[in-house]
């Protein structure tokens, strides 16, 4: 097994919504929608691995401060789509596509970052961690 994490999730308010914001902008990094219900979105390649999720609680989706989610991308112009595709559709910038000074990783690491509709940061990544 080559990743410790099982999946991840993030609380959305709108599943419509959510659902028209993640299916082209993780297609833009080869990740299709794999399933879903009246409670969540499921995208991965083999399996399931990022879900956006209606709050267990009912309660409302609320975006956390100081983290965020990075997906792994195959080069840098699948972080420039992915970057274009989300600000297209309702995101906002969060650091526009380029290298980092200082990453701990891969010096020519390239990342863009948005924070989607619902608030929370997404980043796009090549040559990170993972790769």
């Amino acid at each position: 097994m080559k990743n410790i994490i099982d999946h991840l999730s993030l609380g959305v308010s709108d599943l419509e919504a959510a659902q028209k914001f993640f299916d082209p902008v993780m297609r833009t990094i080869g990740v299709d929608r794999l399933a879903a219900n009246d409670a969540f979105i499921a995208y991965g390649k083999d399996a399931p691995q990022f879900l956006a999720m209606l709050p267990y609680d009912k309660r409302s989706a609320s975006a956390g401060n100081g983290g965020h989610i990075s997906f792994h991308a195959k080069s840098r112009e699948e972080v420039d789509a992915f970057h274009k595709t989300a600000l297209a559709l309702g995101a906002t910038c969060a650091g526009a596509p380029g290298t980092r000074a200082g990453f701990p990783g891969d010096p020519e690491a390239y990342m863009a970052f948005v924070r989607d509709p619902f608030g929370n940061k997404l980043e796009a990544i090549s040559s990170g961690f993972a790769a």
